[in-house]
């Protein structure tokens, strides 16, 4: 395997290349992991060089599988940072994140087969028909995290009685706020301004379709744009830095009306 053995140590270590070519990770992003402090080889050689011990392969192991879950290299460093975390621990999170994935990855499938079918078929689904099998796929995710909300209940309501009317101005009503929402961080609106605000009520009036959004509720939701990765690339795509955008938005419309979004709350 090309192990390398330091002059200090009976330990086995391994050089940049060696880890990129039996990992599979470019030395590019090796060195450029090592500048920021995310994974630093412990080792030298002889010479003077640093190499990858049996530890910074763990490491690695966990950086490479929270990159696979979606994380941003800042918040892998800040969870791999925690001291408090034991690697069996992270092993622990990283295999319930990966079933999660696991688990919404299948449901995606399935929606897509469904489509297919249809696609290729003579029998064409409705708006409504389309839209459920699109929310089927993310139904067990939003169950688990607000299923024992009133909005959850309030929204399940709703959505019972969507026609394909309802469905299809619904998606319309998002795709125009949307496109405005990105108008607007690309002309330099700023946060807290009276167009910015409108914007947030607009934002805040799409969701009352589905429940009553409080502007307590709003600020959450705004926070789970940013740290939520597929949001985020979602916001984003439509104009690089909207995420973050919307999100100072709603913070600065909910303080306008009273709300203090660092201790906002669901209930």
């Amino acid at each position: 395997m090309g192990y390398m053995r330091d002059s200090n140590s009976s330990a086995d270590y391994l050089t940049v290349g060696e880890v990129a070519r039996l990992v599979g990770v470019s030395v590019r992003a090796l060195h450029h992991w090592d500048a920021i402090g995310l994974l630093t080889p412990s080792g030298r050689t002889g010479a003077g060089y640093r190499v990858y011990s049996a530890d910074d392969i763990d490491r690695l192991h966990r950086v490479l599988v929270y990159r696979e879950l979606g994380f941003p290299l800042k918040k892998i460093q800040r969870v791999l940072a925690d001291g408090e975390r034991s690697a069996h621990t992270h092993l622990q999170e990283q295999k319930r994140l990966l079933e999660d994935k696991i688990s919404h990855l299948t449901a995606v499938l399935e929606t897509v087969n469904h489509l297919m079918e249809e696609n290729m078929s003579e029998k064409k689904l409705t708006a409504t028909e389309k839209a459920q099998a699109i929310q089927a796929q993310y139904a067990d995710e939003v169950r688990e995290r607000w299923g024992d909300t009133d909005a959850y209940v309030q929204s399940q309501q709703n959505t019972a009685q969507f026609t394909d009317a309802d469905w299809q101005r619904a998606q319309s009503d998002a795709e125009a706020l949307e496109a405005d929402l990105a108008s607007a961080k690309r002309v330099g609106v700023l946060a807290g301004s009276e167009e910015a605000n409108a914007l947030a009520e607009r934002h805040r009036e799409s969701i009352n379709r589905y429940y009553d959004c409080s502007y307590a509720q709003q600020v959450l939701l705004g926070r789970m744009y940013v740290a939520d990765t597929r949001f985020a690339e979602h916001y984003d795509a439509r104009e690089p830095g909207l995420a973050q955008w919307l999100h100072e938005v709603i913070d600065a419309n909910a303080q306008a009306h009273g709300v203090d979004p660092a201790s906002a709350t669901w209930g």
